[in-house]
């Protein structure tokens, strides 16, 4: 095994190690192609036998790993990762390639978020279209108020609604990963310390557009709101 461990930090539960493997994963602490095994991996994350193997289960899952008789615990090419995990956008924002992952959400976004936006203004109900001027309210709150954390959690809020109001299973199973580019962005302070105001002020008109039924603005508003987010990021705001 490689040097340098991270080991788990409270009492070798199931959550610490697998956050610590595979963050070392997606950090290629652990490169591809390196074969680790349970004892090594119990060693490195002071873990018993039962925590280490729950750990590589779900990094299987995940295409993380690959267990194999005689052959042993092997980390993967990325390729096959799961990359829609939350679990490991988080970790590959705090650990690994994070400027490569952020375009690739932003990206991802450009394509989802528009159109889910257009589809929420013919299809969300008054109580989506209630949550969604919710959510900006106290996006508008703690805009001015500059305290990050509560604003973070209306922000989530108000994509989650709108990925739900657009009546696509597909689009609403992208909630979590939504939500984490928008907790990424914030944890690493890749957030102004007040929020832009123009950023707030195009989450409203989407708001309004839904509730207004007009495809048109919807769609061009939460365009708008993504190009304002990457700009943000590339300028290092």
């Amino acid at each position: 095994m490689s040097p340098s461990p991270r080991p788990a930090t409270s009492g070798g539960r199931h959550a610490d190690v697998l956050d610590a493997l595979g963050g070392d994963i997606a950090a290629a602490r652990l490169a591809e192609g390196e074969v680790l095994t349970v004892e090594g991996i119990c060693a490195r994350y002071a873990v018993s036998r039962s925590v280490a193997r729950e750990a590589i289960r779900v990094l299987e899952a995940m295409g993380m790993l690959a267990a194999r008789r005689r052959v042993g615990i092997t980390v993967q090419p990325r390729a096959g990762w799961s990359v829609f995990d939350p679990r490991l956008i988080r970790w590959r924002l705090d650990e690994g390639d994070r400027a490569d992952q952020l375009l690739s959400l932003s990206e991802l976004r450009r394509g989802v978020e528009p159109a889910a936006a257009a589809l929420a203004a013919a299809r969300a109900d008054a109580e989506q279209c209630k949550a969604l001027a919710g959510a900006v309210s106290d996006m508008q709150v703690h805009a001015r108020t500059g305290v990050l954390e509560p604003y973070l959690r209306a922000d989530q809020t108000f994509h989650r609604v709108l990925l739900e109001a657009s009546g696509n299973e597909m689009f609403a199973a992208l909630v979590d990963v939504v939500a984490e580019v928008l907790s990424g962005r914030t944890q690493h302070g890749m957030m102004p310390a007040r929020p832009n105001p123009e950023a707030v002020a195009l989450h409203d008109d989407v708001a309004r557009a839904v509730r207004l039924g007009d495809v048109a603005l919807a769609q061009a508003s939460m365009t708008s709101i993504i190009d304002e987010a990457a700009d943000a990021l590339a300028s290092g705001r």
